[in-house]
């Protein structure tokens, strides 16, 4: 078996860290993976005070978001788990935790960045995935039902604008985007 990082079981509360933390968890190199990530340099400087979950807006109604666990992970170079938690799409970018933070450090941005790097490793939220599906085939974010769209002609409303799909696909294709939807 692999040896635990404490004599104690420590489970990380969150949406898929719910395990004990094992060495095999840990990847000493991430920290310079991440060295680029705006904000990164300021990361060193956390002494888990709790002042950013106690704080976020989010962390108050989702038990399983902690801003203050996932800089840990970071620090300790946790990837796999940081980068596939779906806590890491949380984060609503209020940025009180960075106005809060006692060390000045910019916990929104290097969430940000964690998600980019997320991206590039292919590792999306399902739900996003299908939002860009959904304005790729409409341009539209969401799926409208035809019955909606009837309602709309019935009630006098007007037609909703058709999107130029082929400018959207043509924007998702120079961003690269259009080959992360295909990885499922």
């Amino acid at each position: 078996g692999e040896v635990c990082l404490m004599s104690e079981k420590k489970v990380i509360d969150g949406t898929n860290m719910n395990r004990e933390i094992k060495m095999g968890d840990l990847n000493p190199a991430f920290k310079y993976e991440i060295s680029d990530v705006p904000g990164f340099e300021r990361l060193r400087l956390c002494f888990q005070c709790g002042t950013c979950t106690g704080d976020c807006p989010i962390a108050r109604f989702n038990r399983s978001y902690h801003p203050r666990k996932l800089m840990r992970m970071a620090q300790l170079g946790m990837k796999e788990r940081l980068l596939s938690s779906e806590a890491l799409w949380l984060c609503a970018a209020c940025f009180t935790c960075v106005d809060h933070c006692p060390q000045g450090v910019d916990l929104a941005g290097i969430l940000r960045g964690l998600r980019n790097m997320a991206v590039r490793e292919g590792i999306i939220p399902q739900v996003s995935k299908e939002i860009m599906d959904n304005i790729v085939k409409t341009g539209y974010a969401y799926k409208i039902p035809e019955l909606r769209l009837k309602k709309r002609v019935e009630r006098g409303l007007p037609e909703l604008p058709k999107a130029n799909i082929e400018d959207v696909t043509c924007f998702f294709d120079i961003l690269s985007v259009s080959k992360l939807t295909k990885k499922r």
